[in-house]
């Protein structure tokens, strides 16, 4: 897989995939810049050297509107920075459309991913713009790529996966394979308490044994979650206990947060958007050994998945 360092961006129009899905509160102001901060070094490795960038990126999901690509075009020509509306804005960006990848192909010379929290979507600006560009990746998907892969080939054990979050068919797939390659398994929020992962039947899978008006795990299931985590050597975390963001609901998550910390022996990694808002909130942020910008595609890319965003730029090739 190529990188940023494999080009000459001098004066050349480079399409930077960035991923600023980021959280906002109710007056639209940014609540947590994480994604956007990781984004930074490669941002400016490119300027640094020469280039002209075209940041694209999406944001939660959009209805489908006309772009003129002629006037981006020529705005592109006399800026040295051009950031593109939300990509879901047109509908061409879901379905992989190859028109819609032309026309962001386009716009520039060269394409750079740095968004791996989308690499497990099959969208036109992540699997189709590669088709019409050389590409590579940017300083954080390799970044992310190299320190996850070290836990999906070789952890150290226990290795202990945590998933939370609300919906269960979401995290189907990545709930079975860390059931292939973890030692213990466990599950909250809406998802532990789902009649779907009850019918799963394996003695790794720890489920919730009480809650908190169904919206958070209750103190016996942050005691036997507790213990687990305190055996673990890899711990990976995605997907809050609960409603964190209310104070009633916020025991759960904050607790599970706390004893992974705890655990000074084991190599911490938490991701997605949720999870490391959480993690701020409660001050925990130092106490990881890594904080991934994705959510669900850190768990398909440890429990085995083969990512269509990086499938393309040939990762799997070149590490297979």
């Amino acid at each position: 897989m190529k990188t940023v360092k494999d080009f000459n961006v001098k004066n050349k129009r480079v399409l930077v995939r960035c991923d600023f899905n980021v959280p906002l509160d109710k007056k639209g102001n940014i609540t947590d810049d994480f994604r956007i901060r990781q984004t930074l070094p490669t941002l400016r490795y490119l300027q640094e050297n020469g280039a002209k960038l075209v940041l694209a990126s999406h944001f939660a999901d959009g209805k489908c509107l006309d772009h003129v690509w002629k006037i981006v075009k020529e705005f592109i020509g006399e800026k040295d920075i051009v950031f593109l509306e939300n990509l879901r804005l047109n509908k061409g960006e879901e379905e992989n459309s190859n028109n819609f990848a032309k026309e962001l192909a386009d716009l520039a010379d060269i394409y750079i991913n740095d968004a791996f929290g989308v690499c497990h979507r099959t969208h036109a600006s992540v699997v189709g713009v590669p088709k019409y560009l050389p590409s590579g990746a940017g300083f954080l998907l390799k970044k992310e790529t190299s320190i996850l892969s070290r836990i999906m080939q070789n952890p150290d054990r226990p290795f202990v996966a945590i998933i939370g979050g609300v919906k269960f068919e979401s995290k189907a797939k990545v709930i079975d394979g860390f059931l292939r390659v973890a030692d213990f398994v466990l599950t909250g929020g809406k998802i532990g308490f789902s009649h779907e992962v009850k019918k799963l039947n394996f003695s790794k899978l720890v489920l919730p044994v009480d809650n908190i008006d169904t919206f958070d795990i209750g103190p016996e299931t942050i005691k036997l979650f507790s213990e687990k985590i305190s055996k673990g050597k890899t711990i990976i975390w995605a997907g809050p206990m609960g409603l964190f963001e209310e104070p009633a609901f916020e025991k759960g998550t904050k607790e599970i947060g706390k004893a992974i910390c705890g655990n000074k022996k084991a190599f911490k990694v938490a991701g997605g958007g949720d999870t490391v808002l959480a993690i701020n909130k409660f001050g925990l942020q130092d106490k990881f050994d890594h904080l991934s910008t994705g959510g669900g595609a850190m768990l398909e890319f440890i429990a085995g998945e083969k990512l269509p965003g990086l499938e393309v730029l040939g990762y799997y090739s070149n590490n297979s």
